[in-house]
């Protein structure tokens, strides 16, 4: 019995689904969610899959696993369209953190005080403090 992927790349429906589309959809598979939480297959060159990376340990890491991962997508899409794959160090962007104090109003510490009367006292000393 075939696999699926090697069956809908025989049908030959013409540029529905690439080759590469293909190869970057089975990667999650291939390598697992751990892995593939930290990377992301982003093209494939020839027979070469070109995977982003967070950072040099993970290159590293990934680079000595080559062969199994080679092993693990060949079974996902069939022998002969992932050949090799290189793996490209890029940092995830993250956005801005802002602080807590910066915004007024966002954040009060006087709200985790659970005595209603403990914390309004706590409210008008801080107030006399800020004054």
């Amino acid at each position: 019995m075939e696999r699926a992927s090697k069956v809908i790349r025989g049908l030959r429906l013409g540029d529905t689904i690439s080759a590469e589309e293909l190869a970057c959809a089975a990667w999650p598979a291939a390598v697992g969610k751990k892995i593939a939480g930290h990377t992301r297959a982003t093209r494939l060159v020839r027979e070469r899959l070109v995977v982003e990376v967070e950072d040099r340990t993970w290159q590293r890491q990934l680079f000595a696993l080559t062969h199994f991962i080679l092993r693990n997508l060949a079974k996902h899409l069939g022998s002969g369209l992932v050949g090799d794959l290189e793996f490209r160090v890029v940092p995830r962007r993250r956005e801005p953190q802002r602080a807590a104090e910066s915004i007024p109003g966002l954040f009060d510490e006087a709200s985790a005080i659970e005595d209603p009367v403990l914390r309004s006292i706590y409210r008008a000393a801080r107030k006399r403090a800020q004054a």
